[in-house]
């Protein structure tokens, strides 16, 4: 049993266990722990609120040296979410030093993360997105410039989350 395997089981217990309040996570299949699935619920308080958001995370075989891809399977409008459903956060970017030194060595992953921590960053992405450095360039914009026109945007996809909208 490689170590990536038994860091995955190790995590998947732990979340299994103990879940953060409004996430849950785990392998599509349990015959493959490289493969997650993951259901976030917006968090009150943001224009996310209680919206139901699919994500898939893809653990590369050199976990945890290296971080996972994530990938929201449901519709999202972030900046800091490309308009695949890429997830672009510091946490998941490669170890070591930022190649546009933007980001520091601190912010970047590192063995110590976990996917607990990966799913906690990106709920509070909902909360404070970075718009310095968008992955999103219309939704940063209309962050920036037309709140009122990001929040209908949002609200869409909160309420297409629910199926209360096609």
């Amino acid at each position: 049993m490689s170590s990536a395997y038994r860091r995955l089981m190790q995590e998947y217990k732990e979340l299994t266990l103990d879940p953060p309040e409004g996430i849950t996570a785990g392998p599509v299949d349990e015959e493959n722990l490289f493969q997650w699935e993951a259901v976030i619920m917006g968090p009150s308080g943001t224009d996310y609120e209680n919206g139901l958001f699919s994500a898939s995370l893809t653990f590369p075989q050199t976990y945890p040296l290296s971080p996972p891809k994530m990938k929201f399977t449901s519709d999202m409008f972030h900046p800091n979410v490309y308009p695949n459903g890429e997830v672009c956060i510091s946490i998941l970017h490669p170890p070591g030093e930022d190649p546009n030194h933007y980001e520091t060595v601190s912010e970047r992953w590192s063995p110590v993360q976990s996917v607990e921590k990966i799913l906690l960053s990106v709920v509070s992405m909902f909360a404070e997105p970075n718009v310095e450095s968008p992955a999103n360039i219309e939704a940063a914009k209309l962050w920036r410039e037309d709140r009122e026109q990001y929040k209908d945007k949002v609200t869409s996809i909160v309420k297409k989350s629910l199926e209360l909208e096609e």
